[in-house]
């Protein structure tokens, strides 16, 4: 890989990094978005879709599935458990810990099929999965039928374990995305378990591509003996992946172990590296057999020391692995959602990726909420990464679950405090 170039290397802090002048004389000074609540009193939005006249789409992890119309109203669709309000609901579904409804994505042929897609925790299977729905939705928008499981075997986390944050529903990734190539992806997480990040087989720690009806992409080179949905594996707890708009890769941002957040361009069959097995690479046990927060995992201790003993990209055992383009200084502080930002509304950052973090502040790591603007450029044929810059935000910071661009060219924003913002350039 391409080495970073030095004079950015402060940049990756993640400290703020106000406008420059240059961008303030572009009407680029971030100072300048303009700021509207879209939908406040929420609990805990993950995700969201939209259609071109504005019609959004989204998910409460321990509620539902709703849509917002061009006019304001809102129409609760699909909820969990019982789904109290809502015009059905799946009585298999729930949330726990981490768990529950997150990704949402509408069918790119939509007004034709009226096809949409939600990943969601179910307990209709034991041990209880983490299953991707695809569902049709109704014209005028006011429930949901059809519901397809098109991929049914995402592990989930069923008991508590000997780690933080260990409580049962730890690290489904979550996101659901349509690429340019028209595949689905979907990203899952290692769910605490030591054996899933290699696995060839269980599902979880893994970039899936499909497509529709949930069979694998006939593009995807997994090695062999690999379940062939498999696009990527050997990661840890991947929530956000978007798609370069002149090249079409897709790039994920994705959840360290108290070090090392990472943003990584994928490889069709590449491995992440990630394999927090004990007993190998130098260690010996672990909590529960996982050491995917060792050494010292209940303490706080230098971040570098720790990537040493359990590298979110373990180049050394697994040379061949993906390199991450960017890595938060070092830090973990909860890399979310990403997207690119498209539209000469933007300035010099059309082009660029923006990526939400939802900030940790434990164990002596900064908070770090935030929403970083990472701007790429290409080197020996590779994207390597050549400016971030922190968002100068028009209204508090929170827990930014998810960023996507609206068909008006604005960001929007869910935060994990109940609201979704909408973030607009201009004066």
């Amino acid at each position: 890989m391409a080495m970073i170039k030095p004079c950015i290397a402060s940049l990756l802090a993640g400290t703020a990094i106000l406008a420059s002048p240059a961008l303030a004389a572009n009407g680029m000074n971030t100072t300048k978005l303009q700021h509207e609540v879209v939908l406040d009193g929420l609990e805990n939005p993950w995700d969201m879709a939209f259609l071109e006249d504005g019609t959004m789409l989204y998910t409460e992890k321990c509620k539902g599935l709703s849509v917002r119309l061009p006019d304001g109203t809102v129409n609760a669709l699909y909820g969990m458990g019982e789904g109290e309000g809502y015009a059905s609901a799946g009585s298999d579904l729930f949330c726990e810990g981490q768990a529950g409804m997150m990704g949402v994505a509408f069918d790119p042929d939509f007004q034709n099929n009226r096809r949409i897609y939600v990943y969601a925790t179910s307990n209709m299977s034991d041990p209880h999965t983490n299953r991707l729905m695809r569902f049709t939705l109704n014209e005028d928008f006011t429930e949901v039928s059809e519901r397809t499981d098109i991929v049914d075997d995402v592990p989930y986390k069923m008991e508590a374990s000997d780690h933080p944050f260990g409580g049962p529903g730890a690290h489904n990734g979550g996101r659901v995305r349509f690429g340019p190539d028209g595949a689905l992806w979907l990203t899952t997480g290692d769910n605490h378990n030591e054996e899933i990040p290699q696995s060839p087989t269980l599902m979880g720690s893994k970039v899936i591509r499909i497509d529709t009806d949930g069979n694998a992409h006939p593009d995807n080179s997994p090695p062999e003996g690999f379940d062939k949905r498999t696009y990527t594996y050997g990661h840890r707890n991947v929530q956000g992946i978007a798609f370069h708009p002149e090249t079409g890769q897709a790039i994920t941002a994705e959840h360290g172990p108290w070090h090392s957040d990472e943003i990584t361009v994928l490889e069709n069959g590449g491995n992440a590296g990630w394999d927090p097995r004990a007993n190998m690479a130098g260690r010996g046990d672990c909590p529960d057999g996982y050491c995917g927060y060792m050494p010292n995992q209940n303490e706080g201790m230098n971040r570098f020391e720790r990537a040493a003993f359990m590298p979110m990209t373990d180049l050394e055992t697994y040379p061949d692995a993906m390199p991450p383009v960017w890595t938060n200084n070092g830090w973990s502080q909860g890399t979310s959602s990403a997207v690119f930002l498209e539209g000469e509304q933007w300035g010099d950052w059309n082009g660029a990726m923006v990526v939400g973090i939802m900030g940790i502040g434990f164990g002596g790591t900064p908070i770090g909420q935030r929403i970083d603007v990472i701007e790429f450029a290409e080197e020996e044929g590779k994207l390597v990464v050549e400016d971030v810059t922190e968002m100068t935000l028009p209204m508090e910071a929170g827990r930014f679950r998810s960023v996507v661009l609206g068909p008006d060219g604005s960001l929007y924003t869910a935060v994990d405090e109940g609201m979704i913002h909408k973030l607009t350039p201009g004066s």
